[in-house]
């Protein structure tokens, strides 16, 4: 058990990690909060922390939502669309989490962040040019594929940030620090969907979701702070991140085979 003052601290610096790694490189930092909170913090139940998870994640989406709004990354019919759509996705999603034991979601967890590690490795599209498609065409590709983002999201109780970005590119051709703006929103309202649904079964730790948010604010600061110093080597920063994401996903799907699998 551990101690309500460490905990605390606990929950603001693993906050802090997932924060500043989202300044820092502009996503995948969210898909490192349900192990932290697990195996840092000392949230008992997986479906605890994902739950509470998904709350810090939604909050702090929202909170970098404005900031790229001021600098006009966001187009709002695309990134309306596709989070109205994707909700309906992630509330499904969720509610099959909840459902799902927690264990082998967990190991399904790990085998996600192993494939989240693999996208960041592989090189960035290159950015397109001209304004987006607005037809009826692009806005139905749009929603099709933000279901099915939004059902991955609210299943593992993630922002999908490393998902939407990709689809969104892929739906409409807008440039990449677009489709980061825009993406901000279906992150944020997935989030929101997943964590209203764990909290209707009492699955979040309000608590530890406020100083896991209270961190992600400030590491936030400082990772875009020193993103600006070090934008020439953001391949190296996707790099490095995609090794920490091997690693903790490798024990998490130690942990979790190890409460799955009986020994003997």
């Amino acid at each position: 058990m551990i101690d309500i003052i460490p905990q605390s601290l606990a929950a603001i610096g693993s906050g802090g990690l997932v924060g500043f790694s989202l300044g820092l490189i502009g996503g995948g930092g969210s898909i490192l909060a349900t192990p932290l909170l697990l195996y840092v913090v000392g949230v008992g139940q997986p479906h605890v922390a994902i739950g509470t998870g998904a709350l810090a994640v939604s909050i702090n989406a929202y909170a970098n939502l404005i900031g790229h709004a001021r600098k006009g990354h966001v187009w709002w019919r695309c990134a309306i669309v596709f989070a109205a759509t994707g909700t309906v996705g992630a509330l499904i999603g969720s509610s099959l989490g909840k459902a799902f034991d927690g264990e082998r979601l967990l190991f399904l967890f790990g085998l996600l962040m192993l494939g989240v590690a693999v996208m960041m490795l592989r090189p960035r599209a290159a950015v397109l040019s001209g304004a987006p498609r607005a037809d009826r065409l692009t806005c139905l590709k749009t929603a099709g594929i933000a279901l099915v983002a939004g059902a991955a999201s609210g299943f593992f109780g993630i922002g999908g940030g490393f998902l939407i970005v990709p689809a969104l590119m892929l739906a409409t051709g807008m440039p990449m620090i677009n489709a980061i703006g825009s993406s901000l929103l279906a992150v944020g309202t997935f989030g929101l969907a997943t964590a209203l649904n764990y909290a209707a079964s009492g699955l979040i730790d309000w608590q530890i979701a406020a100083e896991f948010v209270l961190g992600g604010v400030f590491g936030g600061l400082g990772g875009m702070l020193l993103a600006t110093r070090l934008a020439a080597r953001r391949n190296l920063l996707n790099r490095i991140f995609a090794g920490v994401i091997v690693i903790v996903a490798l024990y998490v799907l130690y942990k979790s085979s190890a409460a799955i699998v009986p020994v003997g």
